[in-house]
C-alpha cells in the first residue's frame, strides 16, 4: 500500500490546511464503498462515510463517523460542505447513486434526479469547501452495446438505458468542474463487480446476478436467466467480472494517482480483460456451493446489451493496477460471506 501523503490545501475562506488526508466517501456504507473505506483505514487514512442507509447498514463502516444524508435533497450542498471543512476532507470517493438497469427504464426521472442531482450537489459542496480530488463511481454501462470484442475508454459512448446515461453525464459533470474550478477527477468505468474481500463486507443486497442466484437457491426456486438468444457462444449475456476488492483497490491507485502533476487520463474502465456469460456464471454458483443448479430462461430485460468486456490496458499501464482474483475465486468468495450473514 502507497503510504499516506501529506497534504497541504487552499480553504475558501483563504485558511491553509496541513495534515493528514481524509477522505470522504459517499455510499461508503455500501458493499463496494465498504470495501474502499476499510482499505483506507488499513493504510492509516481518516476517512467520513456519508450514506443514506437505502440500501446498506452503518455497522460496514469500520467505526468512521456517518453522516446520514441524501445527497440529492436540496439541503445536500450545505451539509456537505461543512461536514468537509469541520473534518479536514481533501478529497472524495463518490459512489451513492441507483445502480438498477430496469429500474431506471421504468422511473427515468428518478434515476437523474438522484444520480445525476446527487453529483451535482456533491460538486457544489466539493467547490464551497476547497475540495478538490474526486474518484466518481461510473460504470460500463455508459458504452451502451458496442459491438466489439475488447471496450476501449477512447471507443463510443452511447449508452443505451437511463442509469448508464446518468454515469456519463456525471463523467462530464466532473470534466466540466476541473475546467471551472480545478477539479481534479478520475472516473472509473466499472464492469460486473461481485465476490467479497472479507466475509462481514459481501453483497447483501439482492440485486446482483451472484447473490441472485444464491437467493433462488436458498428459496429452493431456479436461477433466472433473461434471455438466451444473445449473440455470443451460448446465447446469453456476456460480461466481465472483476472482484470488489480487485475494485476497491483501484479506487486506492485512482486516490494516488491523482496527486501526480501528469495526469494523461481522467476515465479508467475497471475490469478483467475476461469475459463470462450467465450461464458461466451459474455454474460456477453450482460448483461454490454444490448445489445442482438448472435455470429457467425468461424473456430479455429491457437495456442489457449483448456483451461487455473491458479493455484494460489504459489502468494497468497509468494507474499500475491489475486485478488479481478470477470467477471462480469471485463467486467461492461470495459464497462464503451469504454463508457468514446467515450464521453458517
Amino acid at each position: 500500500m502507497a503510504p499516506v501523503r501529506p497534504v497541504l490545501r487552499d480553504h475558501p475562506a483563504g485558511i491553509t490546511r496541513v495534515g493528514a488526508m481524509s477522505v470522504l466517501v459517499t455510499g461508503g456504507a455500501g458493499y463496494i464503498g465498504s470495501h474502499v473505506v476499510r482499505l483506507l483505514q488499513q493504510r492509516g487514512q481518516d476517512v467520513v462515510v456519508v450514506d443514506d442507509l437505502s440500501n446498506s447498514t452503518a455497522d460496514r463502516t469500520g467505526g468512521a463517523p456517518l453522516v446520514q444524508l441524501d445527497l440529492a435533497v436540496d439541503a445536500a450542498p450545505e451539509r456537505l460542505a461543512a461536514e468537509m471543512r469541520e473534518r479536514g476532507v481533501t478529497s472524495v470517493v463518490h459512489f451513492a447513486a441507483r445502480k438498477q438497469v430496469g429500474e431506471s427504464v421504468a422511473r427515468p426521472a428518478w434515476y437523474w434526479k438522484q444520480n445525476v442531482g446527487g453529483t451535482a450537489n456533491l460538486l457544489l459542496a466539493m467547490e464551497e469547501a476547497g475540495v478538490r480530488e474526486l474518484v466518481f463511481s461510473s460504470s460500463a454501462a455508459t458504452y451502451g452495446a458496442p459491438d466489439v470484442e475488447l471496450v476501449r475508454e477512447d471507443g463510443p459512448a452511447e449508452p443505451i438505458n437511463p442509469y448508464g446515461q446518468t454515469k456519463l453525464v456525471g463523467e462530464w459533470m466532473t470534466r466540466a468542474a476541473g475546467r471551472a474550478w480545478g477539479l481534479r477527477a478520475a472516473n472509473l468505468r466499472y464492469f460486473n463487480v461481485a465476490g467479497a474481500g472479507w466475509p462481514d463486507l459481501g453483497d447483501v443486497a439482492v440485486m446482483n446476478l451472484v447473490p441472485m442466484v444464491f437467493d433462488r437457491l436458498e428459496r429452493g426456486e431456479a436461477p433466472v436467466v433473461f434471455g438466451d438468444d444473445y449473440p455470443t457462444p451460448d446465447g446469453t449475456c456476456v460480461r466481465d467480472y472483476v472482484h470488489v476488492l480487485d475494485l476497491a483497490k483501484a479506487h486506492l491507485a485512482a486516490l494516488d494517482h491523482l496527486a501526480a502533476d501528469e495526469r494523461p487520463h481522467d476515465v479508467f474502465n475497471v475490469g478483467t480483460g475476461r469475459g463470462a456469460s450467465v450461464l458461466e456464471v451459474v455454474e460456477a454458483v453450482g460448483a461454490a456451493t454444490g448445489a445442482a443448479v438448472e435455470p429457467v430462461v425468461r424473456e430479455r430485460r429491457a437495456g442489457d446489451p449483448p456483451r461487455l468486456v473491458a479493455d484494460v490496458g489504459r489502468i494497468r499501464g497509468t494507474l499500475g493496477w491489475s486485478a488479481e482474483e478470477d470467477l471462480t475465486s469471485i463467486v467461492t468468495s461470495a459464497w462464503q460471506a451469504w454463508q457468514a450473514a446467515r450464521g453458517r
